[in-house]
């Protein structure tokens, strides 16, 4: 099995090596490629993977390249894990909107839709080259905005799945509270990608019982502390939001403190340089501590679960992703990219029916929906009448001035990265 990690110099990976290397038995990889234009990059995280890899024993061989075509060549799945612009863009996303009075995030509002007019071209021109290079390889997307790239990638075609590591987080610490295995924790995931709420937390299964109101009862302090929201608001809601609808219910008091601390990209920015130098290390044989809090927690078991699932291997039957609506939410075009529990295999993902959504969570999801819809034709099109559109429409910003302003604002800031800007 040949699997190729497009962005492989990301500080991520070492994280993604550990999970390859612990979860070889689920995932067995011959071949990895690390593909990454920044040469210098690729060579410290590529030596560091290998390192990884000897000392757990994994049979594997680790082959970096800056070559996208020879990287995706004969592979069977292919992760996208592509930040275009580097930090220096994330920078100008999580503070240019800041002045005008809206939240700077990479992946919401103004900010997300700088990311994706960027990203998803980029990530089109590497998806057809997997096409040439192997129609039947899978592509997994976990490249921000995924809700609108893994939509772009479909669209076009291609045999495509996004990941997101919100709902394994979720998992892993509902497990923790009620004391059993994450393995027994079955949830139900709804909405779209960063916008989404727990509806139930269920043990053993999607049939299993919905223990949610009693880890609510108990554990709801811990559990509204880590959203870094009220405990009363989630008791008033009755599920567990994302910790991304912050931006949402609290979007006033979000933009406040943003504007009076260093934003995450200056604090990810600082973290690499030193993630980089300990991956120097030639001793170093082990992903460092501080990777933890780079972000990205339970990606490589998340990423080895899906990949296993759809290479046919032994992956978990149901798993959280992104995929076509097709039916699910009956108030979304079937087209729409929804993030649900679905049953993963090597046809695909298909998802599992959900209950009957609150007004309040499907009038914002549905809203979303239509920012995204028209996020992609402006990522798709370009013009400046689309990003505007696109602003206009978003439920962070929807007023005239406010739109008109981001526009200019953020053609400013891409345009290196926007041909036709």
């Amino acid at each position: 099995m040949k699997l190729a990690v497009v962005g492989g110099g990301s500080t991520y990976t070492p994280e993604l090596i550990d999970g390859f290397a612990r979860l070889r038995d689920t995932l067995p990889i011959e071949e990895l490629v690390l593909v990454d234009p920044a040469a210098q990059r690729l060579e410290l995280v590529g030596g560091l993977a290998r390192r990884i890899f000897a000392k757990q024993g994994h049979p594997g061989r680790i082959v970096t390249t800056s070559d996208v075509d020879a990287g995706v060549a004969d592979a069977d799945a292919v992760l996208l894990q592509l930040r275009v612009g580097g930090q220096a863009a994330r920078q100008q996303d999580e503070t240019w909107p800041l002045e005008c009075g809206c939240v700077g995030q990479e992946t919401t509002g103004a900010g997300g839709l700088a990311k994706a007019l960027r990203t998803v071209p980029v990530v089109l021109d590497i998806a057809e080259r997997v096409r040439r290079a192997n129609p039947d390889a899978w592509i997994i997307d976990f490249t921000n905005p995924v809700g609108i790239v893994t939509r772009a990638l479909l669209q076009a075609g291609h045999k495509a799945v996004g990941l997101c590591n919100v709902a394994i987080g979720f998992q892993r610490k509902f497990a923790a509270h009620l004391g059993v295995d994450p393995a027994r924790v079955h949830l139900d995931h709804v909405g779209l990608n960063h916008l989404t709420w727990e509806l139930g937390v269920r043990l053993g299964g999607p049939d299993g019982e919905d223990v949610l109101p009693k880890l609510l009862a108990d554990h709801g302090d811990a559990v509204a502390d880590d959203l870094r929201m009220p405990r009363s608001l989630v008791d008033r809601l009755g599920v567990v939001p994302s910790y991304y609808l912050r931006y949402y219910y609290q979007h006033d008091e979000v933009v406040r403190e943003l504007a009076t601390k260093p934003s995450r990209a200056a604090e990810v920015a600082a973290m690499e340089e030193k993630l980089l130098e300990m991956y120097g290390d030639p001793s170093l044989d082990e992903k460092p501590e501080l990777l933890a809090k780079r972000g990205g927690a339970f990606y490589s078991e998340a990423a080895v679960d899906l990949a296993a699932s759809l290479l046919g291997g032994g992956g978990s039957p149901y798993q959280v992703v992104n995929t076509y609506n097709d039916g699910t939410l009956p108030f979304l075009p079937d087209d729409a990219v929804i993030e649900v529990q679905a049953a993963v295999g090597r046809d695909g993902a298909a998802p599992l029916s959900v209950p009957a959504l609150d007004p309040l969570f499907a009038g914002l999801i549905a809203d979303v929906t239509a920012y995204e819809d028209l996020a992609l034709a402006a990522a798709l099109h370009g013009g400046r009448e689309r990003v505007f559109r696109a602003l206009l429409a978003h439920p962070l910003i929807g007023q005239y001035a406010y739109a008109d302003q981001l526009t200019d604002k953020l053609l400013a800031h891409n345009r290196e990265h926007l041909a036709w800007a």
